[in-house]
């Protein structure tokens, strides 16, 4: 059974940092691709980070480009994002995704809140 575990997100003060992490099981890590989405309220979900299987490449939303981070871990099927200078338009929910091909089935975690504010 695949399955994505987001950590913990939290409540960050603008201009703050925090790291989120998934950890996949049930799958094959290092084939996979593996992305960062997040939600507003009433929105769809925005791809805000995205890496290939074996890390060599990263692709950033314009709007956290600079700011935020993805990398990965294969030897502990991890992926993680690190947020930095977050900002209150940062305020969403979360979620890590693995795909294996690029139009093949996205699998889900389950996604984590993220709060800024002060």
């Amino acid at each position: 059974q695949v399955q994505l575990v987001e950590s913990e997100g939290g409540v960050v003060q603008p201009g703050g940092s925090l790291r989120l992490s998934c950890t996949a099981s049930g799958i094959s890590f290092s084939l996979y691709s593996m992305a960062w989405y997040r939600q507003y309220p009433g929105s769809q979900r925005e791809m805000v980070a995205h890496i290939t299987p074996l890390g060599e490449k990263t692709d950033y939303s314009d709007s956290v480009k600079g700011r935020f981070t993805i990398s990965r871990d294969n030897s502990k099927d991890t992926v993680y994002l690190q947020m930095n200078d977050l900002e209150p338009d940062d305020t969403a929910v979360y979620f890590c995704s693995a795909r294996l091909t690029p139009r093949g089935v996205i699998t889900w975690g389950r996604g984590t809140q993220v709060t800024v504010s002060s």
